[in-house]
This record gives C-alpha cells, sequence and structure tokens, in this order.
C-alpha cells in the first residue's frame, strides 16, 4: 500500500511535471472507482493543472476548475507515460480505473491490482468535499505537529499502539508498512496500548515516526514513479522481511498473520525477546 513517502514522493513528481499542463480528457475505465458525480468528469476537460498537494495518503491535483483527488488503497498505483498511449480502454477488461491525457502528449492511468477494489478517485470543487480528507487526523510531518500534541493524541486510548498509528482520523498518513518501521524504531511492541506508554515512551515513539518518515519522504524524493515502489523496499528494516535477520540485533524478524495484512516485528529489539502468538487478540506468549 502506498503511503505517506511514496505519496509524497508521486505528488513532488506530479507537481513539477504537470505545471501550467491541461487535462485534455479523462476517461474512466472503473465507475465504480469514481466516487462523485458533481461536478461531472467532464468539467476537467480544458482545465489547467494549478498544482499537486497531499492529504494524509490522498493525492490532489488542483486544476483552473475542479480538484481531481485520488487514493490508490492497497493495491493501486499511478502508472506514467511521457507519451500516452492510443490503445483502446475496454471497462472490465483492464487494471485501468482512470486514464488522464494531457495537452503535452503525455499522461498517467490510475490501476489498481487484485481483485478486491478499492482505489477511489473524486472530482471535487473543495479536497475538503472528499470524505476521507474531512476526517484526517494532523499530518506528523507538519512544523506544528509537536510532541506534546502526539502525547494528547494518546493519552486516554486503551488502544494497541500499532492500531493507532494506522488510524488515519488520529494520525495522517501512516499505514501498515510504515507503522512497522516505525514501531522498530522506537523498541516498542506492537502490542503495547497507547494509554500506557509513559512520558520517555511518547517521546521515543515521537522521534523515531518523524525521523522514520522524514528519512523515507527524503530517499522517494525525485524518484519517478516507476521507482517509487523498489526505493520503498530496499529502505524496510523489518516490514517485509520475515525470516531475515534484523539489521540491528541479528534476531529473526518475524511476523504475525491477519486476515488482509501481517505485521513484522523483532523480538530482542521490541519485545523483550518473546514471540508474539500469530492470533489477531493473543497477547505475548508465555
Amino acid at each position: 500500500m502506498p503511503e505517506m513517502p511514496e505519496v509524497q514522493g508521486l505528488v513532488d513528481f506530479l507537481g513539477e511535471r504537470l505545471a501550467r499542463v491541461r487535462i485534455e480528457r479523462a476517461t474512466v475505465a472503473n465507475i465504480a472507482a469514481l466516487k462523485t458525480y458533481d461536478p461531472p468528469i467532464e468539467a476537467l476537460k480544458g482545465a489547467e493543472i494549478t498544482g499537486a498537494a497531499r492529504h494524509g495518503k490522498f493525492i490532489d491535483l488542483a486544476t483552473t476548475g475542479p480538484h481531481l483527488v485520488f487514493h490508490l488503497a492497497k493495491a493501486g498505483w499511478l502508472r506514467w507515460y511521457d507519451a500516452l498511449p492510443q490503445t483502446l480502454i475496454r471497462p472490465g477488461k483492464t487494471p485501468i480505473a482512470l486514464r488522464v491525457a494531457l495537452s503535452d502528449g503525455a499522461g498517467f492511468d490510475l490501476t489498481e491490482a487484485g481483485t478486491k477494489k478499492s482505489l477511489a478517485y473524486y472530482v471535487v470543487r473543495d479536497p475538503a468535499d472528499v470524505p476521507g480528507i474531512a476526517r484526517l487526523g494532523p499530518d506528523p510531518l507538519d512544523p506544528s505537529f509537536s510532541r506534546d500534541a502526539f502525547a494528547a493524541l494518546l493519552a486516554g486510548r486503551r488502544t494497541q499502539i500499532k492500531g493507532v498509528l494506522r488510524d488515519q482520523s488520529i494520525i495522517a498518513g501512516v499505514g501498515n508498512a510504515y507503522s512497522d518501521e516505525i514501531l522498530h524504531a522506537a523498541k516498542m511492541s506492537p502490542y503495547a496500548l497507547a494509554s500506557s506508554l509513559s512520558d520517555d515512551d511518547v517521546t521515543r515513539l515521537f522521534d523515531a515516526m518523524t525521523e522514520t518518515l522524514r528519512d523515507a519522504v527524503a530517499a522517494a524524493s525525485g524518484k519517478p514513479p516507476a521507482d517509487l515502489k523498489d526505493a520503498k523496499r530496499r529502505g524496510m528494516q523489518v516490514h517485509g522481511r520475515r525470516g531475515e535477520k534484523c539489521p540491528v540485533c541479528g534476531d529473526e524478524v518475524r511476523s504475525v498473520f491477519f486476515a488482509d495484512n501481517s505485521l513484522e516485528y523483532c523480538p530482542t529489539c521490541q519485545t523483550g525477546g518473546k514471540v508474539l502468538a500469530d492470533r489477531r487478540l493473543s497477547r505475548l506468549l508465555k
């Protein structure tokens, strides 16, 4: 799933590449992924792109008309073309959800792999009209987001910290992969309750979160869309590295599997050497 660093990489690429370029047409290939009807998608035709922005994991292309906002969800991606193919799109027969043709001959597709379709795009007058954006929590890399503001978000939450970091209404932009990375950097169990963290724990977690995300955003900066996924994989310490050695202590990276995802962690670094049971509601193994 694309998370904040990859989404920011896409935003940086699109903001630079699309400045003062007009949208020639937007072709809907998956009508279920289009979540709005007013303004109609035809309102994008002829509009000049004036900027790109990120809201959590949403990408927002502002134009002289409406905004085109999209969320890539778990298996979505943006495929860029310097010269857009002229092949006919057959709805229902392609992974393409939307194709955008630009006035300079370039363009991009929003694509989604797999059978579970969650990618979504919106044509709106204001990004706040997108429900997912309207309920976002603060961005952890916003200069105004402080350690004390973070502590206030955690206070009283009897929820596992892994879930808190992934909850977009609490903190915007962090998903499954980077929550694993943040907790590993903080040397903290994913099952720790947010309300149980000491002041030192909160400070350590806040520092790990901001440093991990800043480093990942820097690594994604300047890369074209085709290179961002590989850059993300290369930067991971524990996520997606089940069975490999922890780069910090050399212990084996372990996984806990759930219905539709998993978490990865290092027992030595994060759980005092104890292995987490591979059940959603379990506690540490005795």
